[in-house]
C-alpha cells in the first residue's frame, strides 16, 4: 500500500527532475501524478488515486484527503535568473535532431555558452548564457514557436555573479 510519505516523495522527484506525468502500480492501487501546465510548480502537481477495488476506494480517497501540499519553492526560485527569448522564432534545444542538447537541467554553463538556437525566416540564431551558472529549468520544448521575451530557461548563478 502507498502511504502519504511515499507519493510526496514521488511528487518531489517529478519536480526535482522535471517530469509530467508519473504512473506507478502498487498491488491494486494505481497512482498516477500529472503536472498540468508547462513550468509547474509543485503546487501544481495533481495526485489522482484510481483504486481498482471498491474496498480500496476509501483508504485511497483517505490519503489524497489527508495530504499536505509540499512547501512551495517561489522563495528558491526568486534567486534564478531567466534567459529570454530576444526573439519570436522556433527553439531548438540541439544543433540538429540526432545531435544531443546544448544543455539540459543541471548543466553547468559559463557566461556566452550556447544554450540553445532560434530559427526566425530560416535564420538560425545561437542564444547565448549572459549569466554563469546551472540550468535549473528548461520552460519550453524543443521546436516549439517562442515570442520575443519568453522566458526560455532558469539558471542558478553561480555565487561568483552574484
Amino acid at each position: 500500500m502507498l502511504d502519504i510519505d511515499k507519493i510526496q516523495k514521488l511528487v518531489e522527484m517529478m519536480v526535482t527532475n522535471d517530469l509530467v506525468e508519473i504512473s506507478l502500480r502498487d498491488g491494486e492501487v494505481e497512482v498516477k501524478l500529472r503536472r498540468p501546465n508547462a513550468s509547474p510548480s509543485e503546487k501544481d502537481v495533481v495526485v489522482s488515486v484510481q483504486p481498482n477495488a471498491q474496498a480500496i476506494e476509501g483508504v485511497a480517497s483517505e490519503l489524497v484527503r489527508n495530504s499536505t501540499p509540499i512547501e512551495s519553492t517561489e522563495e528558491a526560485e526568486q534567486d534564478l535568473v531567466e534567459i529570454k527569448s530576444p526573439m519570436v522564432g522556433k527553439f531548438y534545444g540541439a544543433p540538429d535532431p540526432e545531435a544531443a542538447p546544448f544543455v539540459h537541467a543541471g548543466s553547468l554553463v559559463a557566461v556566452g555558452t550556447v544554450v540553445c538556437i532560434l530559427e526566425a525566416m530560416k535564420v538560425f540564431s545561437e542564444i547565448k548564457a549572459e549569466v554563469a551558472g546551472t540550468i535549473e529549468r528548461l520552460l519550453v520544448k524543443n521546436a516549439e514557436v517562442v515570442e520575443f521575451g519568453q522566458p526560455l530557461f532558469l539558471i542558478r548563478p553561480s555565487s561568483e555573479t552574484q
